[in-house]
């Protein structure tokens, strides 16, 4: 095969990102029933504790190759928004950034 044909190949193959996907609140749920993860008020406490004054935002449990994660969103009492990232089966803090 040529370098040409094969690349033309590599080019009309369909490409399949694998991305996070958001888990609504009855996946969220049973996962929890089941033990797999973390109860979210736990590392919402964790994540304003982290930040003093700071007030809970958003929250999102995602998935992402089987790794479960929650996005935890608070906002200090200057207006700036912090992103933490826990691992919702161990409760561990993966990331804690300024959100971009």
């Amino acid at each position: 095969m040529s370098v040409v044909r094969a690349i033309c190949l590599l080019v009309l193959l369909p490409v399949t990102a694998v991305t996070a996907h958001d888990l609504g609140q009855d996946e969220a749920l049973r996962l929890r029933q089941q033990g797999v993860i973390m109860p979210l008020d736990t590392l919402t406490a964790d994540a304003v504790s982290r930040h003093p004054g700071s007030a809970l935002l958003e929250v999102e449990l995602e998935e992402d190759k089987g790794r479960y994660t929650y996005e935890i969103e608070v906002v200090l009492p200057d207006g700036l928004v912090r992103e933490l990232e826990y691992d919702a089966t161990s409760g561990t803090l993966l990331v804690d950034k300024d959100d971009d």
